[in-house]
């Protein structure tokens, strides 16, 4: 095999290494908008309109996800990689959305009080702690499926799968909670 064949051990680790890089990286640049004390200046309103738009990219995530598993059940492989496809491509739209938005404008505070208040903090809570880890598996999972390792494939969607699908439905749930407070 070629050395640059991304299915040669060299190909293969050179994507390895990519995939770290990207799943460290990634956190790590949202921690730093989240948390930088000085916002872009975009000096646009249009970028309080991207949680709205963020929530429908996590719907329609969610929906090619689930579309995705339905045909894989029913041993539908070309449907099932354009589902996937499309979910995973959302994800990255979604990605890019969300780091504009957090770079730009300032953080919202929930304004509930009691129990939904501790109710939004852990779906909240949850939900950043799965997003963070999230981004290896899917795209070990989306390598392995790509290049037609699927043994490996099926091996890291047991875990990737149900992380990737309650990252997008708490996504929405923690925008529809939060969305009454939104200023801009």
């Amino acid at each position: 095999m070629e050395a640059n064949n991304v299915t040669s051990p060299v190909g293969e680790k050179k994507v390895y290494g990519w995939i770290v890089a990207i799943s460290i990286a990634i956190p790590i640049v949202v921690a730093i908008l989240l948390f930088m004390p000085a916002k872009l200046n975009l000096a646009q309103d249009w970028v309080y309109f991207l949680p709205h738009l963020n929530a429908v990219l996590n719907s329609a995530s969610t929906v090619a996800l689930l579309v995705g598993l339905y045909f894989i059940k029913q041993k539908n492989i070309g449907a099932h990689k354009a589902s996937m496809t499309t979910a995973f491509g959302l994800g990255a739209v979604f990605l890019v959305s969300y780091v504009i938005y957090h770079a730009s404008a300032p953080s919202t505070t929930f304004g509930g009080e009691g129990l939904i208040k501790t109710i939004y903090y852990v779906i909240l809570i949850t939900h950043i702690l799965f997003a963070a880890i999230a981004l290896f598996p899917i795209l070990l999972a989306y390598y392995f499926g790509l290049v037609g390792n699927y043994v490996r494939h099926r091996k890291v969607v047991k875990y990737a799968y149900p992380i990737w699908l309650y990252v997008t439905i708490s996504g929405v749930i923690v925008y529809l909670m939060i969305s009454p407070y939104y200023g801009g």
